[in-house]
């Protein structure tokens, strides 16, 4: 297969996958959270562990890398097996309705869903041109937020009506889980290049030899971390009924779910030619300031309007967010370590992932929501300061070459 077919069948297969990611995606942002609060009626411990789902799968991806290489199993033909897992765990919480598989369900199959990663980063960076990987990544990702935002509508429309019907949302996870487990089989991909470790934290050594990747790291711990705590506060905040907001289960999809993806899905193909042509440090503080007033707008607001608001700017920075976080890797990564360098990032991820949650959580017992969104602006703002003096590195990246040899060094 040539590379310019072998783009295309990639762009077909992930033009499909795309309608299943969003439906699968508004099962991590709103009704995993919302049938716990509203159907379980469960604690904050359950709540931030069905939160932080998503984030174990990525604190797990260095270990999917590591048994992908060392089995020489091809990338594509392993996330589609990964996100079989998913599609057998919705299967079982729509089969026995109790908080236990419920809540263990939904993080084993989030945490499918961010495991793959690594993978898919390699996938793109081996059959997307890299001219042209943000559009064609942007172009798929507007098909999953169209997804995302008619299904949110949808879902929450019918939970309204009778929140038993949260049996079949499960159903129709699980099918959108097998159905891009179809599409990843059919993608075309080779091996990751084997590196000779023996552990699946090899990729770290780069931390210490990449200084641009550390600093890189460092600023989206404490950015990433801020925005993590406060984005399943979202729906805490609007569907605890202690917080008197007295909103229905179409009004939460709504602000949860469609306003903020129709932001992105107009602006995520401007955000995919920034990624393409603009110096990725501007671009990444740029969104950081995006998170910061989202965070502002939504936890500072009790009226509707400045709800939306938030939902909106939130949603414009989650677009470019989307872009930057899946695919800045393949600007400095050299050639044959982006799945080692993807899985870095992940596993950072998913640390501030897993502990972000648990925190607000817990920190909400004793603060307003209005406290703790500005505390976690401010953090942003921090984080952000951290990448002025590496503008310099951001236009292209750091050439290949020099990386190797720091990393041979």
């Amino acid at each position: 297969m040539t590379s310019a077919e072998a783009t295309q069948r990639t762009f077909a297969c992930e033009r499909v996958r795309a309608l299943a990611s969003g439906i699968i995606e508004t099962a991590g942002t709103t009704f995993l959270l919302l049938i716990a609060v509203r159907w379980f009626q469960a604690g904050a411990t359950v709540k931030a562990l069905i939160a932080c789902g998503g984030s174990v799968g990525l604190l797990l991806s260095p270990l999917v890398v590591f048994v992908v290489e060392s089995r020489r199993w091809k990338t594509a033909s392993a996330a589609s097996w990964v996100a079989g897992i998913g599609a057998a765990c919705f299967l079982l919480m729509a089969i026995f309705q109790n908080i236990v598989v419920f809540t263990a369900g939904g993080i084993v199959a989030m945490a499918a869903s961010s495991a793959m990663i690594p993978l898919l980063t390699h996938i793109y960076q081996e059959n997307y041109p890299a001219h042209s990987r943000g559009r064609l990544f942007s172009q798929t990702m507007m098909i999953r937020i169209g997804a995302t935002i008619f299904f949110s509508e949808f879902a929450g429309r019918v939970l309204t009506q009778d929140l038993r019907h949260f049996t079949w949302l499960l159903v129709v996870f699980a099918a959108a889980f097998a159905l891009a487990s179809i599409c990843l089989g059919r993608c075309p991909s080779g091996r990751l290049a084997s590196t000779g470790v023996s552990h699946p934290f090899r990729g770290l050594r780069f931390v210490a030899s990449d200084r641009v990747f550390r600093q890189t790291l460092i600023c989206w711990m404490l950015m990433g971390f801020a925005n993590l705590m406060m984005l399943p506060m979202r729906v805490e905040y609007l569907a605890n009924p202690k917080y008197n907001l007295s909103l229905t289960v179409s009004q939460i999809a709504l602000l949860t779910g469609v306003i903020p993806n129709c932001a992105r899905l107009l602006l995520t193909p401007v955000w995919g030619w920034l990624f393409d042509h603009a110096n990725f440090f501007a671009l990444r503080m740029a969104l950081n300031v995006g998170f910061a007033l989202g965070i502002l707008a939504f936890f500072t607001s009790t009226d509707l309007w400045g709800l939306f608001l938030g939902a909106v700017i939130h949603g414009i920075a989650n677009a470019g967010g989307d872009v930057a976080w899946s695919l800045w890797v393949t600007r400095f990564a050299p050639e044959g370590r982006v799945a080692d360098y993807m899985s870095v990032h992940t596993f950072f991820t998913g640390i501030r992932g897993v502990l972000a949650p648990i925190v607000g959580f817990h920190a909400i017992a004793s603060l307003s929501f209005g406290a703790l969104g500005i505390m976690n602006a401010l953090l942003i703002v921090g984080a952000t300061m951290i990448l002025l003096p590496e503008l310099k590195h951001g236009h292209r990246g750091k050439p290949a070459n020099a990386l190797i040899d720091e990393v041979k060094a």
